[in-house]
């Protein structure tokens, strides 16, 4: 990355002729070494090396019988993810909807990221003071509820320093480590005034068939109206929204 934040323009070799292997692959599927270098204009002695890379991580895999290689199941873990992120915003739009039309407050779909998670969807409160949403927004790690049910559930390390915000901001690991202990028992987040003042949110994780945090559904608002006790009173409504997005994800219902 450059300090832009944007990719840099320098292209790595290896990296590039993997990809190709991969394109090929999926486009011709089984082929052995010396078809592929043929293809690729490349020799048979740097193909094999980067199959033998592409199969230590499971991208690729080799057919015993015959000695070819295929796609490996890491590209299907992986397309399954996308895929998953896709589908979680059609399945989980609904109850975003219902969620605002019974507590009155804005609600948010967001996805694991790194370092923070990342907001794919949101439906703003029909108040004229909201909580602040928009697509591609972050949510901080360490100082969202979103961002903490990230951490707690996602296998997501939090980024050391943690950056204070507010007076109310998480900055010591250990008290961190503590609060997603609590997390993973209680099933959701708090962050009262911890990225933002006057900001309240409670989020909960969407789990997918396979046990993995798909996504984290959240309910924000202004202390003054969604202080401590509106938002422990919208809990349940929360909870069994992620439970509903879960289960059409496939995850059983426990």
């Amino acid at each position: 990355m450059g300090r832009t934040g944007q990719p840099s323009r320098e292209h790595i070799a290896s990296t590039g002729r993997s990809l190709a292997i991969l394109e090929l692959l999926a486009s011709c599927g089984a082929l052995g070494t010396n078809e592929i270098a043929r293809r690729l204009a490349t020799t048979a002695s740097s193909v094999s090396r980067q199959l033998g890379t592409l199969a230590g991580s499971r991208f690729v895999e080799q057919i015993p019988e015959s000695g070819r290689y295929q796609l490996g199941i890491r590209v299907v873990e992986l397309s399954n993810a996308v895929l998953a992120r896709l589908d979680v915003r059609t399945i989980a739009r609904p109850f975003l909807e219902s969620l605002v039309a019974e507590i009155g407050e804005t609600a948010t779909l967001s996805v694991p990221g790194d370092p923070d998670a990342v907001t794919v969807d949101f439906v703003p409160a029909q108040r004229y003071v909201q909580g602040v949403a928009h697509l591609g927004r972050p949510s901080i790690a360490h100082a969202t509820a979103a961002g903490k049910v990230m951490l707690a559930f996602g296998g997501v390390a939090a980024r050391i320093p943690l950056t204070r915000y507010t007076a109310r901001t998480i900055t010591g690991p250990e008290s961190l480590a503590a609060e997603l202990e609590l997390i993973r028992r209680q099933g959701y987040a708090e962050a009262y005034e911890e990225r933002e003042l006057e900001l309240n949110a409670i989020a909960a994780p969407v789990f997918a068939n396979s046990g993995s945090l798909a996504a984290i559904v959240a309910l924000q608002g202004p202390v003054s109206r969604f202080g401590r006790a509106p938002a422990r009173r919208a809990l349940a409504p929360l909870l069994e929204a992620t439970a509903s997005v879960s289960s059409k994800l496939g995850r059983p219902l426990p």
